[in-house]
């Protein structure tokens, strides 16, 4: 059953990429590559409320915290011009950050720093420039800043992020669903580009969410008038008249669909065939299963319900192919659960053309899309 979840959540991902645009074209502009906010009870918006603000650097563009430290790269910095504004070794700071020394930083990105460093130089108070000719890049700072002296005081211990080291294989999407917080939220905390490009041994500063909804307002009472006491049931009155059944009288049991014969050959009036031979055994709920999922032998052929073009071939968090066709009318249909994939992207395909082979779990998701919405596969089916 998670298999199908799954197979759900990537199928209806990949259908928002290959929605048709107002030209024919595939449309991107509408694709949610963090997987969240498609429905299908997968939508984990709530897990991502937006969180608290990344806090404020001191003068030299460090943030403490009480187990670590970190610098915020200003506008042309590199881990050698951070290393010299804070008194540290390039070498040593770019190796702990899996970065070159001399590479140029984005404006905002948080490099680590590997051990803690003193208090910053004060400010020279007649001019308004820094003292140190590194840590302002030659902008005249506010007045307000001068007087700071020696920066932002270490922040609480209750707002001190974890920190991430990015492994081999990982994204900024994956990053932040492990996390459970936004995507956008964790590139500005981290400064990264539109790309979201990340690099293997990164550090980054998993944001701190946000605060949490109010608890219900309670019952107000005066002082000293103390809380409202429910009424106890009253014995000078008698119970509720009522009738109980027996334990052990017989239950009428509710008719209930057999989902193993709901559909096993063409029987209806649609424009798509079946995609593979065998009983429908989960049917479409809008919301929780956004297709319909198909009990077929093993190594048997999944094939095309219609005519059309492959408009994209992709692969579910567990590395099995998931293929969509477009087909006129801004339909499309998705395949999940196969394997040997026999067809490419851009390829035409027919009614019955050979999309792949069942894999040995021997179920099918599949699924038929107008436009973003799912719809039921069963109402298409001829």
């Amino acid at each position: 059953m998670a298999k199908i979840r799954q197979w759900a959540l990537a199928a209806g991902a990949v259908a928002g990429l290959v929605s048709c645009g107002p030209q024919g074209g595939l449309d991107f502009s509408n694709f949610d590559p963090d997987l969240r906010g498609w429905g299908g009870g997968f939508d984990t918006a709530q897990a991502a409320a937006r969180a608290q603000p990344r806090p404020a650097p001191d003068q030299r563009g460090v943030i403490s915290y009480p187990g670590y430290q970190v610098a915020i790269a200003r506008q042309g910095d590199t881990v050698a011009t951070i290393a010299a504004r804070l008194g540290l070794n390039a070498g040593e700071l770019a190796s702990y950050n899996a970065i070159n020394a001399n590479t140029v930083l984005n404006p905002g990105a948080v490099v680590a720093l590997p051990r803690r460093v003193a208090g910053g130089a004060p400010v020279a108070t007649s001019t308004g420039l820094v003292s140190d000719p590194f840590a302002g890049q030659g902008v005249r700072q506010p007045a307000a800043a001068a007087a700071a002296g020696t920066g932002a005081p270490t922040q609480p211990a209750a707002s001190q992020p974890r920190q991430h080291v990015v492994a081999t294989g990982e994204t900024a999407w994956s990053i932040a669903r492990k996390y459970n917080v936004s995507v956008n939220d964790l590139a500005a905390w981290n400064g990264l580009s539109s790309s979201m490009t990340l690099r293997t041994g990164q550090r980054l500063l998993i944001p701190v969410a946000g605060g949490k909804a109010p608890p219900a307002t309670a019952v107000v009472t005066a002082p000293g008038s103390g809380s409202p006491t429910p009424r106890p049931p009253s014995s000078a009155e008698p119970l509720p008249s009522e009738k109980t059944t027996p334990a052990g009288s017989p239950v009428a049991k509710p008719a209930s669909p057999d989902l193993g014969k709901t559909r096993t050959a063409a029987s209806g009036n649609g424009r798509f065939r079946m995609p593979a031979s065998g009983a429908i055994i989960r049917t479409y709920q809008k919301g929780k299963n956004e297709g319909i999922d198909i009990s077929a032998a093993a190594g048997s052929t999944v094939a095309a319900a219609g005519s059309g073009t492959v408009a994209a071939i992709t692969r579910d968090t567990d590395n099995v192919p998931i293929v969509v066709v477009r087909h006129d009318g801004n339909l499309m249909t998705v395949y999940a659960g196969i394997e040997d994939v026999a067809v490419s992207k851009g390829q035409a395909v027919g009614a019955g053309t050979a999309l792949g082979k069942v894999r040995s779990q021997g179920v099918v998701h599949f699924e038929v899309r107008n436009g973003f919405d799912s719809v039921d596969p069963e109402k298409y089916l001829n």
